[in-house]
This record gives structure tokens, C-alpha cells and sequence, in this order.
């Protein structure tokens, strides 16, 4: 739940007041590629399955309004909790493609995202059961058995969106060992985690930080969201890329309605609106 510092070094000794190319006396502005990277917002939506297909309206409606425009991303699970297959809901696969063909992007996000694997590890079954309510799917399963739904669920999302996934992200941003293997085997463009947007195939990081969102499932764990927040809409923008997520259970709580609009607000306005795709195109900062 829940983000980058920059440094420039001046390597010449020459007096900063020089002749611009206008002919003003003024400091000379750095080239293009030596300009600090834009300080970036993105959004995306989570769990969007048929289950859901009221509530993933609303927020994509709302988020739509604030940021002017589909400039975010839903993460897509083909068969919630075994429950509720895409394939087998032709009228949110038909939303599915008109928000694709309107820019939003769409990644993968597990395959039943319900967690059934027996864990060992006391480190790894405490992960587990406490920070994702049973919905880590991907942290425990072996290498064939996560490639396998990796493959079997890009088919699927693609089959309704009409285009290649963005991505891949594991359902409560949690990995195992098989998850990292079955990234690299499907060839996957780009991946996420709590701390980090990376490109898999080859480990190259696009942004770090946390990702700002917030919990519906207690008082408590929605308190200390809130509060998350807010120090989010507070923080001096040194952090480069800021990630915003929120999920269907957001829309049973005002609280948190108000709360995602003022902090996507607050940071739309200090911070240019991109898509994962944007990362791409600037370095993160070490």
C-alpha cells in the first residue's frame, strides 16, 4: 500500500551568466537529454471482472472525469475466485474492449486471484494470510503451474480486448520464485509490485515508490489508509512517479471516494497524467 530523488552535477567552472542564443544574459538551460524526468501520475483500477461490473463503472467513470480522460489502467482477472469467468460474460467483455479502445490499458491480474497453495515458509504463510486476504495467488505457485495460468489468462483477456496485454500484475502485488520464471517464459512486457514497475524480460526498473491506495475490509485498515493518503497529497514532489490504486470495494465507503478524488485531484495537478507505457520512454532515477 502505498514511490525517486534526482541529482545534476555541474562539471564546469565557467561563469554561469553567458549569452543565450536570444541574445538575454542568463544561465544556459540544460540539453534534452540532460533535463530531470517529468514528475508522473498513474492510476489503474484493480480486480476488474464481471463480479464487479458495477462498481469498476463507477470508478472508471469517476477517474475518467477527474484526470480528462481514460489515462489510466484496469487490471483484469479472468476467473474471480472460480466464479466468474470473462469468457463467459460476452457484455463486460464488450466494456472490456470499448475502454481498451479508448486508451485504457489493460493487464493481466492473476487468474482466479484466490490464494490455494499450502505455503511453508512460516515467513512466506504469514505474507500470505495477513497482508492479502487469502489473494496472493501468485506468491506460492511453482514455476509450470503459474506459467500456465499466465498463458491461459493473456489468452483470455486478449480474446475479449482485441489486442495484446500491457502486462502482467500479480494480485496483491506479491511474487514467488515460479511467478518471476513465468514473467521471463511468456515473454511479458512489464510487471509490477509494491515498490517497482520493471520490464521482466529484462530486469530493467522504469519506476520506483510505493503505491498509494486504500482498505475497505476494516475501520482500522480503512483509518490508516486515509491517512496514507493524505500524506501522499502532502509530500514534496521529489518522488518521480507516483501510482495510485483503487479497487471495487472503494465505492461501499464515501470516506474513501472523497479521499481518491481529492488525492487524484491534488496530485493531477503537480504531476503529469501517463500510462505504464509512458515509463518506458524516461530512465528512473537511482
Amino acid at each position: 500500500m502505498t514511490n525517486e530523488s534526482e541529482t545534476m552535477a555541474r562539471t564546469d567552472f565557467a561563469d554561469p551568466i553567458q549569452r543565450t542564443p536570444t541574445g538575454r544574459d542568463g544561465p544556459d538551460l540544460p540539453a534534452p537529454e540532460q533535463r530531470l524526468p517529468e514528475k508522473r501520475l498513474v492510476v489503474a483500477i484493480h480486480d476488474v471482472a464481471p463480479t464487479f461490473a458495477v462498481p469498476i463503472a463507477m470508478l472508471a467513470e469517476r477517474i475518467d472525469r477527474i484526470l480528462g480522460g481514460a489515462r489510466f489502467a484496469m487490471l483484469v482477472v479472468p476467473d474471480h475466485w472460480g466464479a466468474a469467468r470473462l469468457d463467459r460474460a460476452p457484455a463486460f467483455e464488450r466494456r472490456l474492449r470499448d475502454w481498451a479502445d479508448a486508451g485504457v490499458e489493460m493487464f493481466l491480474h492473476g487468474w482466479f486471484h484466490r490464494d490455494s497453495t499450502a505455503h511453508r515458509g512460516t515467513a512466506t504463510a504469514l505474507k500470505a494470510r495477513y497482508m492479502t486476504a487469502g489473494e496472493g495467488e501468485f506468491l506460492g505457485l511453482d514455476a509450470i503451474e503459474a506459467e500456465l495460468r499466465m498463458r491461459a489468462g493473456r489468452d483470455m483477456v486478449e480474446q475479449a480486448i482485441g489486442r495484446p496485454i500491457a502486462g502482467f500484475i500479480a494480485p496483491a502485488w506479491l511474487y514467488g520464485p515460479g511467478a518471476h520464471a513465468a514473467l521471463k517464459a511468456c515473454n511479458i512486457a512489464l510487471a509490477e509490485d509494491h515498490f517497482r514497475v520493471w520490464q521482466p524480460t529484462t530486469g530493467r526498473i522504469v519506476a520506483r515508490g510505493p503505491v498509494v491506495t486504500w482498505a475497505s475490509r476494516s475501520a482500522a485498515r480503512t483509518a490508516s489508509s486515509l491517512a496514507v493518503a493524505a500524506a501522499a497529497r502532502a509530500l514534496p514532489d521529489w518522488i518521480p512517479t507516483m501510482r495510485v490504486a483503487v479497487h471495487p470495494g472503494d465505492v461501499t465507503k464515501d470516506t474513501l471516494l472523497t479521499s481518491i478524488d481529492r488525492t487524484l485531484r491534488t496530485l493531477a495537478e503537480r504531476r503529469t497524467v501517463s500510462r505504464y507505457a509512458d515509463l518506458l520512454t524516461e530512465p528512473v532515477a537511482a
